[in-house]
């Protein structure tokens, strides 16, 4: 029988797989959010709920790794991977509770597809997992997450510009470039957080190799 590298009955990686699902539930509730921004209060209470549930996963890994002696990648790597996709998942919390209390009329267009492309990046990350589980090399995703991290800074100073670009007549205008900035800094978070959670997998299958 062969030798596995990441013994059947820890349970940590099954632990990421639902973890990673509650964050990918998430970023789709989202996307949909701005995509077709209706029903955005139903929404961003099912991302709440989402968010709740993922917290409790996040607690199971890190009880679970305090109890166990053997684990099947080091255990920083473990914390790493937890934490990364713990705080990816409440920064699309952070989002969806600023669309829902900012009241706008309309999603700009440079956000639509901002939140999309943070959606495949979340969704190549939970890619990399199960390739890290098979221990299977994640240089192609790795590579696609970032260059969704470049296309998302493009997108950023061009979203930003169309920002600044809003003549300040009363005090609404002056309210719709904070609330705006407000939006664009915790996607450029949750954008730099999917790059970190990819960069962080890609690490752990390179230091197993």
């Amino acid at each position: 029988m062969a030798f596995s590298f990441f013994p059947k009955e820890i349970q940590f990686f099954e632990l990421f797989t639902e973890q990673n699902a509650k964050l990918r539930e998430a970023v789709v509730v989202l996307n949909s959010i701005f995509q077709e921004f209706d029903d955005v209060e139903n929404k961003c209470k099912c991302i709440n709920i989402i968010e709740e549930g993922g917290n409790g996963i996040s607690r199971r890994i890190s009880q679970q790794l305090s109890l166990t002696f053997i684990t099947p990648i080091d255990r920083e790597d473990i914390h790493d991977i937890n934490i990364a996709q713990e705080d990816l998942l409440n920064l699309i919390k952070a989002i969806s509770t600023r669309i829902g209390l900012y009241d706008f009329q309309f999603i700009k267009f440079p956000a639509k597809k901002l939140v999309k492309n943070l959606t495949v990046m979340v969704e190549e990350g939970g890619r990399m997992l199960d390739r890290l589980r098979e221990r299977k090399p994640v240089e192609e995703g790795a590579q696609k997450v970032k260059a969704l991290k470049y296309e998302c800074e493009m997108l950023l100073l061009v979203a930003l510009g169309e920002v600044y670009d809003i003549k300040l007549t009363d005090f609404t205008s002056v309210m719709e470039i904070v609330k705006w900035t407000h939006i664009y800094d915790r996607i450029e978070q949750a954008v730099n957080q999917a790059e970190a959670l990819a960069d962080t997998i890609e690490g752990v299958v390179l230091k197993n190799a």
